[in-house]
């Protein structure tokens, strides 16, 4: 199987590589060490944005977690005064496969009031569909679809993810007990897994458009996602990748290609796109066990 994928990755590298970085789930996401705050979280995180000299990076906001816990907040100051942009994860995070469309809809309408608060000027009408599902039917999705259009909202795609998310508990739950060479393992298979699934998602893009596509990566606004970040991204340049802002990564024409279909469970656009058309998709897998194991 790993010289099928890297024949496939061959026939397309007249192609530039490109990816644009995307956060979910601001103000805060996840289990954390006690020893950090939300805001040096995204502070760290911010940092590396800036040292690495990235394009704008959205962050995708849960207002809901402002009501929940105040003291959060500042993250988003922090994002805005780092001159970050944000964006639209809806309310509360619900799930779309569980409630109606008018429900959805009512949930990113009550979002707008802490966007227009800290991006007054600026372009705020991105949504990142909560858990990557889109609707679980047809009729669902295109009716969100519609309503996502009259209300001037681009849908912010994603054709790049490993959940990376899936690291931050135990990150937490290692870091409360000391256990250095546990993290240190999590260090390793956090950067295998994602470049594992950074030739998934290639792999995917040649199976269905022939070619590279500019890609937009998913990340959450995590603990180990921050410390993380810096050798990510060194990972993604020593493969060849260059960084680009999500307005830049949404010019390429298959976000326009719309695979309304509904599907529970939703997923990238690779993913839905091979659900349309009856593609096999490639073997790939991703340590849930272990992590969960990790430092119980």
């Amino acid at each position: 199987m790993k010289f099928f994928l890297a024949a496939l990755l061959l026939t397309a590298t007249a192609h530039p590589q490109q990816m644009a970085i995307t956060f979910d789930d601001l103000p805060n996401h996840g289990e954390k060490p006690p020893s950090v705050t939300r805001v040096e979280i995204a502070q760290s995180i911010l940092e590396t944005i800036k040292l690495e000299q990235l394009p704008p990076v959205y962050g995708f906001i849960n207002a809901a977690k402002v009501q929940a816990d105040p003291i959060t907040e500042p993250v988003l100051k922090a994002w805005r005064d780092a001159g970050q942009p944000l964006g639209n994860h809806t309310w509360s995070h619900p799930n779309l496969d569980d409630i109606t469309a008018e429900a959805f809809e009512a949930e990113i309408l009550k979002n707008e009031p802490m966007l227009k608060r800290y991006m007054p000027d600026q372009d705020w009408h991105w949504l990142r569909y909560p858990f990557l599902h889109e609707g679980d039917t047809l009729e669902k999705r295109r009716a969100v679809r519609v309503w996502l259009v009259e209300h001037h909202y681009q849908t912010a795609e994603v054709s790049m993810d490993f959940e990376d998310y899936l690291w931050n508990a135990p990150y937490a739950r290692c870091v409360a007990k000391g256990d250095t060479a546990a993290i240190a393992k999590l260090h390793d298979s956090y950067l295998a897994t994602a470049d594992h699934y950074l030739t998934v998602f290639r792999t995917l893009s040649k199976m269905l458009y022939g070619r590279d596509v500019k890609y937009i990566l998913l990340m959450h606004v995590g603990a180990f996602d921050a410390k993380m970040l810096p050798e990510l991204l060194a990972l993604y340049r020593k493969q060849g990748f260059s960084f680009i802002s999500l307005q830049d990564a949404m010019t390429d024409p298959i976000y326009a290609d719309d695979p309304d279909i509904g599907m529970r469970g939703g997923g990238a656009i690779q993913e839905l796109m091979m659900e349309k058309r009856k593609l096999k998709f490639p073997p790939n897998s991703k340590p849930y066990k272990e992590l969960e194991a990790t430092c119980r």
